[in-house]
């Protein structure tokens, strides 16, 4: 367990690291071209990585922000997919938690990056924003895992993301030695679709001049906003083929594709098909409209939530390059407050005990079947548990394993 937020790196991956950088200096940058990073780069790449042939992996973010009560509990769930279907064929952890650590909040960005790593830290908004949730994580994250062992391109390793979350778009990868850029993931979002979009437009220089301007501003900012990227984000080709048949079929105006979490759903379909993403997280978000006041913005997210699931599996079952070999694993990252008397109901900003309750259901091939598994476990422990499905190590996540699951 990693009861101790921490940003310090491992001793043991400490050396291990500077017996691999006093290697490759030794050598010169021949090494360094040879393995696709430029000469001044810091971070190798391992020439040896091996070809992926495990399972793939849709990671589902149940968020933002879900109770058990309307998920997983038969009687009250708004999920009827996810409650009465999919429990039977995989193992649910009913009583997993965020663990209590001083400085550790329970909010949408932190739980995600405690999924993503497998690591509690405390995080501060790179620019000081105010409720800004700008983070970079510390310690790499699962995607960086896998494209360090094997050899897949960041385009098969994808976030797919909600454009009212800005500031999670760039948590593709960690400042962490040895990690970082050269083994990044891509992002899916209508804010990823319209960069590509207004990088299109201006260049075919059919823009009035008022939407000229705007479009160039706005094209500034968003680099300004990839700042560790920047000089070295471009983006790959594979991306780019994908936005270009978005636009043929979708158009410029937004009216025709879904919003919202529907889009997510959306997205992540259309990538199995283009991209064969090996490994795909899909931040689910829709169910945070409740700090609206509304609690049936609250019920219809998890109601849509549940839909889309419906149609991943679907997707899954009906593509011979996934069917039978992928892992589906679905977690909140953060639970709600269950307070029934509060003006605003479901918060989740306060420490409560039922915002640290969560939940996780992993199914798929290697996954024990219809088992619940009630003892006390922990976010964190899911990177560990799936790097062992996938077979590639998870040097600074959580050790404890979710052994109940490996059938």
């Amino acid at each position: 367990m990693n009861p101790k937020p921490s940003s310090t790196l491992p001793r043991r991956d400490f050396l291990r690291h500077l017996a691999v950088g006093s290697s490759a200096l030794a050598l010169g940058p021949t090494l360094l071209r040879a393995s696709g990073a430029p000469a001044s780069s810091s971070v190798l790449t391992d020439v040896s990585r091996k070809t992926y042939t495990g399972p793939n992996l849709v990671l589902v973010r149940w968020g933002g922000g879900a109770r058990r009560r309307e998920s997983i509990e038969p009687g009250t769930t708004y999920s009827p997919f996810l409650c009465h279907e999919l429990l039977k064929r995989g193992t649910l952890y009913k009583n997993m938690e965020i663990t209590k650590l001083e400085g550790l909040n329970t909010s949408h960005g932190e739980g995600t990056l405690n999924i993503m790593t497998g690591h509690y830290d405390r995080y501060k908004d790179i620019e000081n924003g105010f409720l800004r949730t700008r983070f970079e994580p510390k310690v790499p994250t699962i995607f960086e895992y896998m494209r360090k062992a094997y050899d897949v391109p960041d385009y098969q390793t994808l976030i797919v993301n909600n454009e009212n979350r800005p500031d999670e778009e760039f948590y593709n990868f960690s400042n962490h030695l040895g990690f970082g850029m050269n083994v990044r993931s891509q992002t899916l979002s209508l804010y990823r679709y319209k960069t590509y979009l207004f990088q299109k437009q201006l260049a075919e220089g059919k823009l009035p001049d008022k939407e000229l301007k705007e479009k160039r501003d706005q094209l500034a900012k968003w680099r300004k906003a990839d700042g560790r990227a920047a000089g070295k984000g471009e983006m790959p080709p594979r991306m780019e083929e994908f936005w270009m048949n978005w636009r043929g079929h979708y158009g410029d105006t937004g009216f025709v594709n879904e919003r919202g979490d529907r889009l997510l759903t959306q997205l992540t379909i259309r990538a199995m098909t283009e991209l064969k993403p090996k490994m795909v997280m899909v931040n689910y978000t829709d169910c945070d409209y409740v700090h609206w006041g509304y609690m049936d913005h609250y019920t219809r997210g998890i109601a849509i939530m549940d839909e889309g699931l419906r149609q991943l599996v679907a997707a899954v079952e009906a593509d011979e390059a996934y069917r039978d070999n992928t892992i589906f694993a679905v977690i909140p990252d953060c639970g709600r407050d269950n307070n029934p008397y509060v003006d605003v109901p479901c918060q989740h900003h306060f420490n409560s005990r039922s915002s640290h309750e969560i939940f996780a259901l992993l199914f798929g091939p290697g996954v024990a079947k219809g088992q619940v598994v009630d003892k006390l476990c922990d976010q964190s422990q899911l990177v560990s548990t799936l790097g062992k499905m996938m077979k590639f190590e998870t040097t600074s996540a959580e050790s404890r394993v979710l052994e109940e699951a490996i059938a």
